[in-house]
C-alpha cells in the first residue's frame, strides 16, 4: 500500500475511491447480520457511496449543506459519511446517546437540512428534536422506519437510495470532488461537552488526512503491514474513532469489523481477530479488573504470576527494568500471556488508548501481559491525534509519546500545551468568540497542562480548567487522583474536590459487583444498594481503599474525607459524556452540599 497516496490526497472521498479501485472485492466493512459476519467489499461500498451521493443532490442539497448522521457503528455509517462528502455536503455526526435537547442543539446550531438515522428507536428522540428545531427537510432511514411516519419532513428508505446507474453516479462524483481541496470542511464534530453545550468543531479534509498519514507511518515503521484488521468499538461520531478507526484503515486498504457492543466485546475480539483496536481508558480499566478477578479465582501459581506481572509492569512504567524481569517474562510467556492474547483474538499488534488519560498502572498491566499499549493524546480540535507512544520512541506510559510528524507542540509559560499544524481545526462553527479564545494566534490553546520529558515525549498533568488550587496555593491534578482511586476494587468511579479548601475530599461510587460480594460476606443479602451505602461497615471498607491510595500520594494530594454518590455517573444522568469523561460541573451541582459538609 502506497502511503504517499494519503499524503497526496486532496480529499477523503478521492482517497477512498482510489482504494476501492485497488482493493476491488476485498472486504472493507464487516458486521454481524443474523448471527453471521457479513462483509461489504470496497467495490460495493464505492457503488453505494456514489449512488447515495447523487440521491442527496437530487433532494436539493447544495455544496456546504449539513447532513446529520445518527447511527450506531455499522457499514451504512461509513457509506453515509463518504456519500455526504461526495455530494459536497458536510457531515455532522451525533452520538446515539444524545438526548432530545442534545439533538435539538446540533440541529439548530448546524442548520442541518437532512438526516440519516439507522432505526426507529433512535428516530424517536431525533424526530422529537426535529419537530422542535424545524430545520431538516429530509430523513434517510437505514431500517425499520415507515414512510407513514413522515410529516414535516420527507422520509426516504436507504435501500431506495443505493440503486440506479452506478457508472453515471461515479462519473458525477468524480467531477464534483475534482474541485474539493484539503482546506474544505469535511465534517463538523460536536465536542462531548464536559462543562456545557457542545461546540461544532470544523475539521477539513487535510486535517484528517494529515492525521492518517502521520499515524500510518508510525504504525508501519513499528509494526509493518500485512492483512490488517481494525475492530471498531468506540462510536464513530467520536473524533478518534472517526479518524483512526475509519479513515486510517481505509487509507491502508484494511478491513474494519464492527463490534456488537460492550456485552459481546469479548466474543467479538475472539471472532474478529483484529490486529489493531482503539479504546478509551475506562474500557481498559474494566478489562484489567475482569482479568485480575479471573486469575485470582484460579489461585495458586496463577495468582503468584499475576503479582509478579503487576510488579514488573510497575517497574517498566518507572523505567526501572530489572534482571529478575527476564525469568518472570519467560514464565508469563508459557502461562498467562498466551491466554490473554487469545482473549484479544490472537493477532493483536497494538491496543491504542485515547480520549482521556490512561492510568499508567493500567497500561503497565497490559504491557506486562505481552500486549503492546500505545497511549495517544489529542483533541477533537486536532482531528484528533497530536502525539502517540510507539516502540521505536521508547514507550513510557506515564507519557503520551512524542508529537506526530508535522505537528508542532510547545509549552506556554503557564504550562499549557499549544499545538500548530495542518491537523488543527478551522474553528468552531458559527462561534467566532470561542474560536478566537482557542486560536488567539497561530497556535491552538488546548487547555491541557503538561511538559516534555528528557526524550521529547509529552507528559500531560491535567486540564487547565480542572486544576485544583487549595487554600495554600498548591496546584493539584484531580484526574491523577481519580485514576488511582478507581484502581481499587471497591471503587468504580470517583470525583475529587478541594478548590480553595485545606484538604482534598472525594465523591465515591462503589463498585456494584464488589458491593454485592461484600453484602454476601457480611450477612447483608437482600439489602438494597441505598441501604448498603448507609452502613458504617461498608463505608469503613471504602475508607480502607482510599487509605491504600493515599499511601502513594503526597500530603497535599491525600483524600482526607469522602461521601458516597447516590448512583453511578452515567451519560443518561448527564454526569458523564458519551466518551466516558466525568462532567464535573453537573456532578458538583448535585453533590455540592455534601462535599461542602466534609469540611
Amino acid at each position: 500500500m502506497q502511503l504517499q497516496d494519503i499524503e497526496n490526497a486532496r480529499s477523503l472521498v478521492g482517497l477512498f475511491l482510489q482504494r476501492a479501485d485497488e482493493q476491488g472485492d476485498k472486504p472493507f466493512l464487516t458486521a454481524k447480520i443474523g448471527g453471521t459476519w457479513t462483509p461489504v467489499s470496497y467495490a460495493e461500498a464505492a457503488r453505494q457511496v456514489c449512488l447515495l451521493s447523487e440521491k442527496l443532490v437530487a433532494m436539493g442539497l447544495n455544496p456546504g449543506d449539513r447532513v446529520m448522521l445518527v447511527s450506531e457503528n455499522r457499514p451504512e455509517w461509513v457509506i453515509a459519511d463518504l456519500a455526504i462528502m461526495a455530494a459536497g455536503c458536510i457531515t455532522t455526526p451525533a452520538y446515539t446517546t444524545n438526548t432530545e435537547g442534545d439533538h435539538c442543539h446540533i440541529l439548530d446550531d448546524s442548520g442541518t437540512r437532512a438526516v440519516v438515522v439507522s432505526n426507529s428507536k433512535l428516530a424517536q428522540t431525533l424526530f422529537a428534536a426535529m419537530w422542535r428545531a424545524g430545520r431538516a427537510e429530509h430523513v434517510i432511514a437505514i431500517e425499520g422506519i415507515s414512510n407513514a411516519q413522515s410529516g414535516r419532513f420527507t422520509i426516504h428508505q436507504w435501500k431506495d437510495q443505493v440503486t440506479g446507474d452506478a457508472e453515471a453516479a461515479r462519473a458525477a462524483v468524480e467531477q464534483r470532488i475534482a474541485g474539493v481541496t484539503r482546506d474544505d470542511i469535511a465534517c463538523i464534530i460536536y465536542t462531548s461537552g464536559t462543562s456545557g453545550s457542545p461546540r461544532g468543531v470544523m475539521l477539513h479534509h487535510g486535517a484528517i488526512l494529515h492525521n492518517c498519514i502521520a499515524a500510518a507511518e508510525l504504525l508501519e515503521n513499528d509494526f509493518g503491514w500485512e492483512e490488517e484488521r481494525f475492530l471498531s468499538f468506540l462510536p464513530m461520531s467520536h473524533a478518534l474513532e472517526h479518524t483512526a478507526g475509519v479513515y486510517l484503515p481505509m487509507g491502508l486498504g484494511a478491513d474494519i469489523w464492527f463490534a456488537e457492543g460492550l456485552d459481546k466485546l469479548s466474543s467479538n475480539l475472539e471472532e474478529a481477530q483484529p490486529t489493531f483496536m482503539i479504546v478509551v481508558p475506562r474500557l481498559f480499566e474494566l478489562l484489567r479488573g475482569k482479568i485480575i478477578k479471573a486469575v485470582e479465582k484460579q489461585g495458586g501459581a496463577a495468582g503468584y504470576l499475576l503479582d509478579k506481572a503487576i510488579a514488573m509492569g510497575e517497574r517498566q512504567i518507572a523505567g526501572k527494568r530489572s534482571l529478575k524481569d527476564i525469568p518472570t517474562g519467560l514464565m508469563l510467556n508459557f502461562t498467562l500471556r498466551p491466554k490473554i492474547r487469545k482473549s484479544f483474538g490472537g493477532r493483536i499488534k497494538a491496543l491504542v488508548s485515547g480520549g482521556a488519560p490512561l492510568n499508567p498502572e493500567v497500561g503497565g498491566f497490559f504491557q506486562a501481559m505481552g500486549l503492546v499499549m500505545l497511549q495517544g493524546y489529542g483533541q477533537t480540535e486536532t482531528a484528533p491525534v497530536v502525539a502517540c507512544n510507539h516502540p521505536s520512541a521508547g514507550i513510557r506510559l506515564n507519557t503520551v509519546g512524542p508529537p506526530l510528524r508535522g505537528v508542532e507542540v510547545k509549552i506556554a509559560d503557564d504550562g499549557e500545551i499549544l499545538v500548530r499544524g495542518e491537523c488543527v481545526m478551522k474553528g468552531y462553527w458559527q462561534n467566532p468568540e470561542a474560536t478566537k479564545a482557542a486560536l488567539p494566534d497561530d497556535w491552538l490553546h488546548t487547555g491541557d497542562i503538561g511538559h516534555f520529558d528528557e526524550s521529547g515525549r509529552i507528559v500531560i498533568t491535567d486540564r487547565k480548567k480542572d486544576i485544583i488550587v487549595n487554600d495554600k496555593g498548591d496546584n493539584i491534578a484531580p484526574q491523577k487522583l481519580e485514576g488511582m482511586l478507581t484502581l481499587q476494587p471497591e471503587i468504580m468511579q470517583a470525583m475529587v474536590s478541594g478548590d480553595k479548601r485545606p484538604y482534598m475530599v472525594g465523591l465515591i461510587v462503589p463498585d456494584a459487583e464488589w458491593m454485592k460480594s461484600w453484602a454476601r460476606e457480611n450477612g447483608h443479602n437482600g439489602t438494597s444498594a441505598e441501604e448498603l451505602r448507609a452502613l458504617p461497615e461498608l463505608q469503613k471498607a471504602i475508607k480502607a481503599a482510599i487509605d491504600r491510595t493515599n499511601k502513594d500520594l503526597s500530603v497535599i494530594e491525600k483524600v482526607r474525607k469522602f461521601t458516597l454518590a447516590d448512583e453511578p455517573f452515567t451519560v443518561e444522568n448527564d454526569q458523564m459524556t458519551p466518551t466516558l469523561k466525568i462532567r464535573r460541573p453537573f456532578i458538583r451541582e448535585k453533590y455540592q452540599e455534601r462535599l461542602d459538609a466534609l469540611y
